[in-house]
């Protein structure tokens, strides 16, 4: 009987081996089918990339479009990064990868890339998602989701991509995990976090996450809305007389402006910003002509903590049309096959932002500061930046809802130096850090990259921004 017991342990034993090697074995093809061998006109480099996509809702077939680019040296000791882009409805592919942190820019003709030198994978392993589905390559069978959307889908699928994904790359499975992004990914990446933190609560192999940081960061409705007229007049950018108008008319906490609130909007953009990029208060924008169709950069969005407010937006940094370079070059079919991009043949062209899911978002979060709380309770790193010439989500913004949380300063305010130049200011308080950028629009690493470079070193490492 002994015997017979001893038996029956070894099968199950030797079953539970083999459905594990089974598990490890296809895990390992899931990772090689979505190996980039090179990418079309992609200079040579020394670290491994991949892409491909992870089905997080089977029934309505969502599936999540990512591109991991590996630390360039040691990307075993590395932590990972995951980035993400707002809008709602922006691509990280086209911005965080293409022209903010990633190891690649797109040249001018869209015939190849070239190396960006700042490039966050010089120090840790980067993973784009773009999310929710129906940003980028991602997407869903059920093209009802594209009008239905908002921050709590996103979150949970953001959450079910994460899962899968570190079962499809084991390797990654203990290692330090760290959310970043900007704009309105200051909703997703918080909120992405929280999901997080609930589901280690009760998972057996719980992710290994160390913190977040998100730059000019969508944060508060209220604080949001007064910190930007604030900014605008503070800048010069509207009259006396427009910014006492908002101030004594727009009810800043309501979701949905007044019609007379919308109507100075408005008035403010139209007669009295003039042309420039609100993105950078101080670059020149994209020359494109408004005759133009097949190359403007223009995007009729909503500003995102304005909603159902249209604005022209345009994107801007040393080269002011990069936005319309990412559309030509992964548009294109070569491009998309070594990507391992649009299987299943999208009905649209690849966009940098989707409008539809722009305008459609049904729900949004007030305020993320209850979820910085718990984050810092619970003794996650918080990091917060701000490029202080981007008029859009502006430091005054930032720094109106910071107050808000009422932290200890554990280091009172200073500036911060990369090579003996003040790259911005900081202030450390308990649980969180706060910097600015000096000189940086919206998208702080395409404006200002080697002190973005900086922020993230500092961030990672957990010590103070430097003084000299």
């Amino acid at each position: 009987m002994e015997k017979k017991q001893i038996f029956v342990h070894d099968l199950l034993l030797l079953l539970l081996f083999m459905v594990i090697l089974r598990g490890a074995k296809a895990g390992k093809e899931e990772e090689e089918a979505d190996r980039i061998f090179e990418l079309p006109g992609q200079p040579k480099v020394s670290f491994q990339q991949f892409s491909g996509y992870v089905t997080v809702n089977h029934v309505a077939g969502r599936a999540l479009f990512y591109w991991l680019t590996e630390a360039t040296q040691n990307p075993l000791t590395k932590p990972l990064v995951i980035w993400l882009n707002g809008g709602p409805g922006c691509s990280s592919v086209a911005y965080g990868a293409s022209e903010e942190i990633g190891p690649f820019r797109i040249n001018k003709t869209a015939s190849g890339l070239y190396l960006n030198k700042f490039s966050w994978n010089t120090v840790a392993n980067l993973l784009f998602l773009e999310t929710p589905a129906g940003v980028g390559f991602s997407y869903s069978n059920r093209s009802s989701d594209l009008l239905d959307t908002g921050d709590r889908r996103t979150a949970k699928d953001s959450l079910e991509f994460v899962i899968q994904w570190l079962e499809r790359f084991p390797r990654y499975k203990n290692r330090e995990v760290y959310i970043t992004g900007e704009s309105y990914a200051g909703h997703y990446v918080p909120q992405l976090a929280k999901e997080i933190m609930n589901y280690n609560k009760k998972a057996k192999h719980p992710i290994n996450l160390k913190g977040i940081m998100v730059g000019n960061a969508v944060t508060d409705n209220y604080y949001d809305n007064l910190g930007t007229v604030t900014y605008w007049w503070s800048h010069a950018m509207i009259s006396d007389r427009t910014y006492r108008r908002l101030i004594n008319t727009c009810d800043f906490h309501r979701q949905k402006s007044s019609d007379e609130c919308e109507s100075l909007y408005s008035y403010a953009m139209d007669q009295e910003f003039g042309k420039i990029d609100q993105y950078n208060i101080y670059a020149p924008p994209c020359n494109v002509k408004s005759d133009d169709s097949s190359g403007s950069t223009r995007h009729t969005m909503h500003l995102p903590h304005h909603p159902h407010h249209p604005i022209f937006r345009t994107m801007a940094g040393y080269d002011p049309c990069t936005e319309k370079y990412a559309e030509i070059y992964y548009n294109r079919p070569d491009v998309q096959k070594a990507l391992h991009a649009n299987t299943t043949g999208i009905p649209y062209k690849w966009t940098a932002c989707s409008e539809i899911l722009n305008r459609n978002w049904n729900d949004t979060d007030v305020s993320v500061l209850p979820i910085y709380k718990e984050l810092i309770a619970h003794g996650v790193r918080v990091w917060v930046f701000s490029g202080d010439v981007d008029s859009v989500v502006p430091v005054t913004a930032t720094r109106y809802a910071l107050a808000g949380l009422k932290l200890t300063t554990k280091t009172s305010w200073y500036p911060w130096y990369v090579k003996n130049q003040v790259g911005g200011w900081t202030e450390v308080y308990e649980g969180l850090t706060f910097a600015t950028v000096r000189g940086a629009g919206h998208e702080v690493p395409l404006f200002k990259p080697r002190e973005a470079l900086q922020l993230f070193k500092s961030f990672l490492a957990g010590k103070p921004l430097p003084k000299s």
